[in-house]
C-alpha cells in the first residue's frame, strides 16, 4: 500500500495549510470571517459523516447526536472553566468534544451497526429522535429550549491569544479543521479503512476472509463520532451557544445534503458540499426567505443529474482536460447555460410570486403570471434541444477518449 504522506501529499496538505493562513488575509470582513469559520465547521462534521456512509456505506440519520453531544458536554467544560473550578486551554477544549462523541458513538454504535442498510438508517432515526426528546426533558445538563451559553474567552489569555477577536477563532478552527482533514484522509489509507470500503461493497466476502463486518462497522463509527465531537467543541467554541437544535434531525439532514451535493464517493466531495452549502444557506437567506425552497430545488438538479455529486462531475471531465479536448464542450455548455437562463428566470419569478402572495387576481399579477410561465416553456423547450447536443457531444468524445486510452 502506498505511503499515507508520501512527499507529494506532503506538499498538497501543506498548500492547504497556507491557503487557511491566507484566507483571512483575502476575506478579511467580520460576515466573511464568520462564514469561513462555518465552513471550517461544517468541513470536520461532513467528512466524519462520509466516514460512515461514502466509506463503509451506513446512511446514517443521527449523526448529528454525536455532534450536538459532544457540544453540550464541552459548553459544560468551558462554563467550569469559566467559574475557576479547574483551568484548561481552549485551544484543546475539542479534544473534549471528540473523546464525547467516541464514547458515545461506542456505546450507541455498537447496537445500530449489527444492522446495516435500511435497518441502521432506521435505528439511527430513532435514537437522533430519543437524543432529540431528552435534551427539552433533561433541563439541567442541556439547558432546556435556550440551550446553554458560554464564554469562549474563559480561559484567559494564553501567549497573546484569548479567543475574543473573531480572527482568533478562525485560525482555531483552521487549525483543527487541517489536523481532521489529515487524520480522516490517513483513515482511509490504513487497512481499517480498505476493509470498511470492502464491507460496504461486499459484507459476505469480508466474513470469507476471516474479518467481522460488525466489528469494522463499530470501528468506523466510533472514529466518525470523534471527528463529529470535535466539530461540535468548535461549534461551542464559534457561537458561545449551543441549543437542541444541534441534535435535531435538521442538523442530521444537513449533513446529509452536504455529502450528497459535493459527492460521497470521493474524499474531497463531501468538502466541496460543505463549502458549497455554507456558502448558499448564508447568501441565499440574505436575499430571499424562501432560501429553503430553493436550496431543496437546487439538491434535486444535483441528484437527478449528478447522482455522484460535485466531485464525480470534476472527476468525468478530468480526462477531458486530460486530453485536451474540452474545447468541444465549452461551446455546448455555453449554449445549455443560455437555454436554462430563461427556465432559471421563469422559476425564481413563480416562486417569488407565489412566496410574496402575488396570487391575487389582477392585471399585475396577470402580467407577472404570464411572461413568467412563458419564459419556463420556453425554457424547458430549449433546454431539451441543447440537453440532447450535449449528449451527442459526449458520445462522441467518448469514442475518443477510449481511442486515446484515457478511459
Amino acid at each position: 500500500m502506498a505511503r499515507v504522506f508520501s512527499k507529494k501529499r506532503i506538499i498538497f496538505w501543506a498548500l492547504v495549510a497556507l491557503s487557511f493562513v491566507l484566507l483571512p488575509m483575502v476575506f478579511d470582513g467580520g460576515f466573511s470571517l464568520s462564514m469561513l469559520s462555518q465552513m471550517g465547521i461544517a468541513i470536520i462534521f461532513v467528512l466524519s459523516y462520509n466516514m460512515l456512509l461514502g466509506q463503509t456505506g451506513l446512511l446514517s440519520f443521527g449523526h448529528a447526536v454525536y455532534f450536538g453531544l459532544g457540544a453540550f458536554v464541552t459548553a459544560h467544560i468551558v462554563n467550569f472553566i469559566d467559574q475557576g473550578a479547574f483551568w484548561f486551554p481552549i485551544t484543546f477544549v475539542p479534544i473534549v468534544g471528540g473523546i464525547t462523541g467516541l464514547l458515545f458513538a461506542l456505546v450507541l454504535g455498537f447496537v445500530t451497526t449489527r444492522r446495516a442498510g435500511t435497518p441502521f438508517a432506521m435505528i439511527s432515526l430513532g435514537i437522533a429522535e430519543m437524543v432529540a426528546a431528552s435534551a427539552l426533558m433533561f433541563t439541567t445538563f442541556f439547558g432546556g429550549e435556550g440551550g446553554i451559553v458560554t464564554n469562549r474567552t474563559a480561559g484567559g489569555v494564553v501567549a497573546g491569544i484569548s479567543y475574543g477577536p473573531q480572527i482568533q477563532v478562525f485560525y482555531l478552527i483552521a487549525g483543527w479543521c487541517l489536523i481532521s482533514m489529515m487524520g480522516m484522509y490517513a483513515i482511509t489509507r490504513t487497512p481499517l479503512g480498505r476493509l470498511a470500503n470492502a464491507v460496504r461493497d461486499n459484507p459476505e466476502r469480508v466474513k470469507f476472509i476471516g474479518y467481522n463486518p460488525v466489528r469494522v462497522r463499530w470501528l468506523m463509527m466510533t472514529l466518525s463520532g470523534f471527528f463529529a465531537g470535535v466539530a461540535g467543541a468548535l461549534a461551542t467554541v464559534n457561537y458561545e451557544i449551543i441549543t437542541a437544535e444541534a441534535l435535531g434531525l435538521m442538523a442530521s439532514g444537513n449533513v446529509v445534503l452536504m455529502a450528497f451535493i459535493g459527492g460521497i464517493n470521493h474524499f474531497w466531495g463531501p468538502i466541496i458540499g460543505a463549502v458549497l452549502v455554507t456558502l448558499l444557506q448564508s447568501a441565499l437567506s440574505t436575499y430571499t426567505q424562501a432560501w429553503l425552497l430553493y436550496f431543496g430545488l437546487f439538491f434535486l438538479i444535483i441528484i437527478l443529474y449528478s447522482p455522484g455529486g460535485i466531485a464525480n462531475i470534476l472527476a468525468v471531465h478530468a480526462p477531458v482536460i486530460k486530453a485536451r479536448l474540452f474545447k468541444s464542450l465549452a461551446s455546448s455548455y455555453l449554449i445549455i447555460f443560455l437555454a436554462s437562463a430563461p427556465l432559471i428566470v421563469g422559476t425564481i419569478a413563480v416562486i417569488e410570486i407565489l412566496y410574496r402572495g402575488g396570487a391575487i387576481l389582477g392585471m399585475s399579477a396577470l402580467v407577472s403570471w404570464s411572461s413568467s410561465l412563458v419564459l419556463i416553456v420556453v425554457g424547458l423547450v430549449v433546454f431539451r434541444f441543447a440537453q440532447r447536443r450535449v449528449k451527442s457531444v459526449w458520445a462522441s468524445l467518448d469514442l475518443e477518449l477510449r481511442k486515446r486510452g484515457f478511459v
